[in-house]
């Protein structure tokens, strides 16, 4: 698919190089009835419309776990989630990426957007546990996201206008769609990583 794109975003550019060159005064409509008549213009829109439902169905899926318990160490809705481990769970069922186990090394492993990019799909970060990228959760647009939040709760969407959640904000990332479903794992044993208390406030992940 990155192939596709990049070829159709190379073509586009050249196609509106030579369309500048020939009569600098066409409109956007000629633009377009040139990418037509190429046959281009529809292959971007298909393009645009598969991003657009693959982060579509990326949250419909996750708002399918509303009400599933936070389990510290959890990473399934058989025993529960904690906060990365439903982040991890929802990429690997809904796209097919393999994102590593801890928020910090999600964070790590994807690529900084600002927080006024925000699409649905994205990551958020939060510092819950005086660290950074302590909690993570999935943006659905709206300036609402999506998560397990600590023991004793259960995934739910939340807004991140609350002062809570604004004073914490760590940074928001982007998962690349053209990563391969193993690139993001770290060399890192699971077993080997420190774990966070599960008694916290706000448990992060592990």
């Amino acid at each position: 698919m990155r192939t596709i794109t990049q070829a159709l975003v190379i073509a586009s550019v050249a196609l509106l190089a030579l369309s500048a060159h020939a009569a600098p005064g066409n409109s956007d409509d000629d633009m377009d009835k040139l990418l037509l008549d190429k046959g281009l213009l529809s292959q971007i829109g298909q393009v645009r419309q598969s991003v657009t439902n693959k982060a579509s169905e990326l949250v419909v899926n996750a708002m399918g776990f509303l009400g599933v318990p936070y389990k510290w160490g959890g990473n399934s809705a058989e025993t529960g989630f904690d906060c990365s481990g439903f982040v991890r769970a929802i990429y690997e069922q809904s796209v097919g990426l393999l994102l590593p186990r801890k928020a910090e090394q999600q964070a790590a492993a994807t690529q900084k957007i600002e927080k006024t990019d925000l699409k649905p799909g994205d990551l958020v970060f939060f510092n819950t546990m005086r660290r950074a990228f302590s909690h993570v959760g999935i943006y659905i647009g709206d300036g609402k996201f999506i998560h397990s939040p600590r023991a004793g709760s259960e995934v739910r969407v939340e807004s991140m206008g609350l002062s809570y959640w604004q004073h914490r904000f760590d940074g928001a990332r982007r998962v690349s769609a053209a990563q391969p479903a193993q690139a993001a794992i770290t060399s890192m044993p699971v077993a080997a990583l420190p774990a966070a208390s599960p008694f916290s406030t706000f448990s992060s992940d592990n």
